[in-house]
């Protein structure tokens, strides 16, 4: 044997010892409890989604899903922290649009790269954004609300935080309509929604989730939603396409993830889990009737969504020169 081919020979088996160890985890996985962490705070869309189905994938795997709720800077901590544990399927995070595509493009700092430091697992399907007022606004529709933002240049908007979908939504609305709007971040749909119906704020771009109570009971109103089609839940209100914004169209999708180097058994375990739980009619039906619309995948395809929407909305971001604390 030459002196080459031994080095090759003693790295290949250091390798194989380091990677024992997760493999013999992954062959018993999961025999401990799974930690879902949720970057953002509670009672938004994303925490009912991740608590419908992390049920269903409870019952899938026999071991309970812990729902970690770590909002903050848009959801990076949640999923840094993410990024940052151990390789074994035991912490894995709800990763959107905004944390694994734009959010790289707009903060200043970031402690993870989503094309490098993540394991995509599965989809979880598209979230409807919602363009709101209160119910007592004297705006009705979306040409009253671009006539009082060109009468009244600087007129606020509430978002669940910076860089989130619902920031690029109003940035792609003041983009497409000359407007000039400024952003309002809150920590999470929740105290947004206070405001909203305190009358502290007129404009919010929300996924619809969490405004759909409100707009239910005539506390909100609802002039348009974001995506390509109208909502099942709002099938009144009309697309920003049919309100006059031709071409506007954004559908905020959303994946789970665990961190990088995440063995194959592992992920397939999790995947097959998630993407039943997807299609079990009773949470399709609970969460359809909420606004979002579930959908599981196989993991190259999120693992492919990731890269391609890292590079659009980097061209976005830099176009409408976005950025973020």
């Amino acid at each position: 044997m030459t002196k080459n081919a031994f080095a090759l020979t003693r790295r290949a088996a250091a390798i194989a010892l380091l990677a024992a160890p997760l493999l013999a985890q992954a062959a018993n996985f999961p025999s401990k409890p799974i930690r879902f962490i949720v970057p953002y705070t509670p009672g938004g869309t994303t925490d009912l989604v991740a608590r419908t189905v992390g049920q269903k994938v409870s019952e899938k795997l026999g071991q309970p899903v812990l729902i970690d709720n770590r909002g903050g800077a848009g959801g990076n901590i949640g999923m840094d922290a993410v990024a940052k544990a151990a390789p074994d399927g035991y912490t894995i995070g709800f990763g959107a649009i905004s944390t694994n595509a734009l959010n790289p493009h707009i903060y200043k700092s970031m402690a993870f790269d989503p094309r490098r430091d993540f394991t995509a697992i599965s989809l979880l399907g598209t979230s409807t954004i919602v363009l709101e007022v209160p119910a007592s606004s004297p705006i009705k529709s979306v040409p009253d609300l671009i006539a009082a933002a060109k009468k009244n240049p600087g007129l606020p908007y509430a978002t669940a935080g910076a860089g989130t979908s619902m920031n690029l939504a109003g940035v792609m609305f003041a983009q497409m309509t000359g407007t000039e709007l400024v952003h309002v971040a809150y920590k999470g749909s929740g105290p947004a929604i206070t405001d909203m119906l305190g009358n502290n704020i007129g404009v919010m771009f929300d996924n619809l989730p969490a405004s759909l109570p409100h707009i239910q009971a005539g506390k909100l109103r609802a002039l348009a939603v974001a995506g390509p089609s109208r909502s099942p839940s709002l099938p009144d209100v009309p697309t920003m396409a049919e309100a006059g914004l031709k071409g506007y169209a954004l559908d905020p999708w959303f994946g789970v993830y665990g961190p990088a180097n995440l063995p194959a058994p592992i992920v397939k375990a999790l995947n097959e889990a998630f993407v039943e739980a997807l299609a079990m009619p009773d949470v399709k039906a609970k969460l359809q009737q909420a606004g979002f619309s579930p959908r599981g995948s196989t993991a190259q395809e999120l693992a492919t969504l990731t890269q391609t929407e890292y590079q659009r909305l980097g061209d976005v971001a830099r176009k409408a020169g976005m950025t973020a604390d």
